[in-house]
């Protein structure tokens, strides 16, 4: 029953500001490395910002850089994505991804079922 849910989406206006989250369970959170992806129509599915397990060394993409800002509460099994000055062009279905290796190495993925983010006047 391992489960992704996120929530937080909706329609903002250029400038606005935005917080997605993502509630985790069936698995062992802390874990994890938690990823927020993603994808407008007709583009590639992209990376938008990283978290590890150890809630250190944080990664964005250049076109979030400085606006974006990724945390995790290991506490509420909880990632979050705060979304500053927003843009048109970051309207897009936002996914939460949560990966981790086993002890054979092997790669654990799960996917949330993704939420709707609109910037338009």
């Amino acid at each position: 029953q391992v489960q992704l849910v996120e929530s937080g989406g909706g329609l903002v206006q250029p400038g606005g500001s935005l917080t997605l989250s993502c509630a985790a369970s069936g698995f062992t959170f802390r874990n994890y490395a938690m990823t927020w992806f993603r994808q407008a129509p007709g583009k590639e599915r992209e990376l938008v910002a990283s978290i590890p397990a150890s809630g250190g060394n944080t990664n964005y993409a250049d076109s979030v850089k400085g606006r974006f800002t990724i945390s995790r509460d290991n506490t509420k099994n909880t990632v979050y994505l705060q979304m500053n000055s927003l843009k048109p062009d970051d309207t897009a279905v936002y996914y939460c991804n949560a990966a981790a290796r086993d002890a054979y190495r092997k790669k654990i993925d799960y996917w949330g079922q993704g939420t709707q983010v609109t910037v338009s006047s």
